[in-house]
């Protein structure tokens, strides 16, 4: 298995925006302070493919069956009894799906826990795992179709942000973001993780538009 670093990528993952994304996200994390922890946890992988930053994502497996087999995720999954943390959790997912070992000095933190389509709570694990020409992944065909990147350039430009409008009983409930225009389309929770990601990295250039329920809906996708 080959081991993420965590340099590469310049401007929004360089060194500088590091640090303020770190303390962002620690200040945070200390606000929340002590709470249940997450039923489960994905990385979110920051990358750079040819110098130029990147979000990695995955193509869930049609093999796994069920409502979201076939959508685009993150690497995640449930938490394991033997899992210290929603970090642990995070890590163990993406080296048995990617076959990629991430060292926990890549991970930048943790974004706001978010609700799955079951009401189970995600926790949502920021780290960069270096320019990807240096990584071997080795996907489990189990669990991974496929592995695929899109600029952060590309999710930042407003042509390709896609919003949709829910209603309940008749009146406006909540919006959820998508990602169009990419290899796949991004949407559901996953795409709400994105969101969140993209204000982390760029508030001057993303402000986030989307109201997130306190229940995501059941199509959501984590």
């Amino acid at each position: 298995m080959a081991e993420a670093g965590a340099g590469g990528g310049g401007g929004l993952l360089g060194s500088g925006s590091e640090r303020r994304c770190r303390a962002r996200l620690a200040a945070a994390e200390g606000r929340r302070g002590a709470a249940a922890a997450a039923a489960a946890a994905v990385l979110v992988p920051l990358c750079s493919v040819r110098g130029r930053p990147a979000l990695l994502f995955t193509l869930r497996s049609r093999r796994l069956g069920g409502p979201h087999s076939g959508d685009v995720s993150f690497p995640g999954g449930r938490r394991d009894p033997a899992d210290g943390d929603a970090v642990a959790t995070a890590l163990r997912e993406t080296r048995e799906e990617l076959g990629l070992v991430v060292g926990t000095a890549s991970v930048w933190g943790q974004l706001r826990p978010l609700p799955d389509g079951q009401g189970h709570m995600v926790a949502p694990v920021v780290a960069n795992l270096g320019p990807l020409e240096d990584l071997t992944l080795t996907p489990n065909p189990d669990e991974v179709e496929e592995v695929f990147t899109v600029p952060l350039a590309h999710l930042l430009r407003e042509h390709n942000q896609g919003y949709t409008h829910f209603r309940t009983a008749g009146r406006y409930g909540y919006t959820l973001p998508v990602f169009l225009h990419g290899p796949h389309r991004v949407w559901g929770l996953t795409a709400v993780v994105t969101e969140l990601t993209l204000e982390l990295l760029a508030p001057g250039c993303y402000r986030r538009k989307t109201h997130v329920p306190a229940r995501s809906p059941a199509g959501s996708s984590a």
